[in-house]
């Protein structure tokens, strides 16, 4: 009898252990972020709100002026660039400021709502200002508003991105996370070659978890060879008959060398481990 009650304490005792480490474990163990909402870092978010701020002033501080209402509209094809050009080529160049702010606006909310046309608006800027100008002003609004883009894709574009491109989007990430030592390099690659659509890299790269440095850094270099060619086919748009002459197999050759350029330190690096 006085074994029995021994072994009764026992299992007691153990018993009451085992919840103990139990219930120690529970408030060790984090939390699962799986419902957790997705944020933007302090940086993200101050680059967002500088976005918004050009965006803004666009809309409220470059309205042009009464006699041009009724010419301003979104290209669609190269002969509402060339009617935008002869109608706005005045206001561009006596209310240059206005016109640049105006200009910077609508690009911005057709990259980040993915509207198609910004090959007609980058068409347009070199047919009014210019390479250089024209260059500057086409990397640093698409720039802007693929920002714009990837911090609305990292608030709520998840689900989208995995309805609309499924499949791409697990290639997608499996190639960044094979590359995660050289993000930079295969991002520059992607943007300076036609691999993947530049929608699609701004929608996706929040989701595969590319960080917001890289992806503004490989954005900002990687669209100067794009722009640089379609902004000089601006210059002369009464030789372009259609978009498709921007991108012919020369200029499409031209473009992966230089993406090439980008991916040899990775091609070396492993080379060097495989040695």
């Amino acid at each position: 009898m006085l074994f029995a009650r021994r072994d009764i304490e026992a299992a007691a005792a153990a018993a009451a252990a085992g919840q103990d480490d139990s219930s120690a474990a529970k408030r060790s163990k984090p939390e699962s972020p799986a419902g957790a909402r997705p944020t933007l870092t302090r940086t993200e978010g101050l680059a967002a709100a500088a976005v918004l701020a050009l965006f803004v002033a666009g809309i409220f501080l470059a309205a042009p002026r009464r006699e041009f209402d009724q010419i301003l509209r979104l290209p669609r094809s190269l002969a509402d660039v060339r009617l935008l050009k002869e109608n706005l080529a005045m206001y561009a160049r006596d209310h240059q400021a206005n016109f640049v702010l105006g200009y910077c606006s609508i690009y911005i909310f057709m990259q980040t709502f993915m509207i198609p046309g910004t090959i007609f608006m980058s068409l347009l800027a070199g047919a009014l200002f210019g390479v250089v100008k024209g260059g500057i002003l086409v990397v640093f609004t698409a720039t802007a508003g693929a920002s714009s883009c990837y911090f609305l894709s990292k608030l709520i574009g998840r689900p989208l991105v995995s309805w609309l491109w499924p499949e791409r989007l697990r290639y997608f990430q499996s190639e960044i996370a094979k590359r995660k030592d050289k993000l930079l390099n295969y991002m520059l690659f992607l943007r300076i070659t036609p691999t993947l659509p530049n929608t699609f890299i701004n929608m996706a790269s929040p989701i595969v978890d590319i960080p917001f440095h890289i992806f503004f850094a490989a954005t900002l270099v990687g669209l100067i060879p794009a722009s640089y060619i379609t902004v000089k086919a601006g210059r002369a748009l009464g030789d372009l008959k259609s978009v498709r002459d921007l991108y012919d197999f020369k200029t499409l050759v031209v473009l992966f060398l230089i993406g090439s350029v980008a991916v040899v330190p990775t091609i070396l690096k492993r080379k060097r481990i495989y040695e």
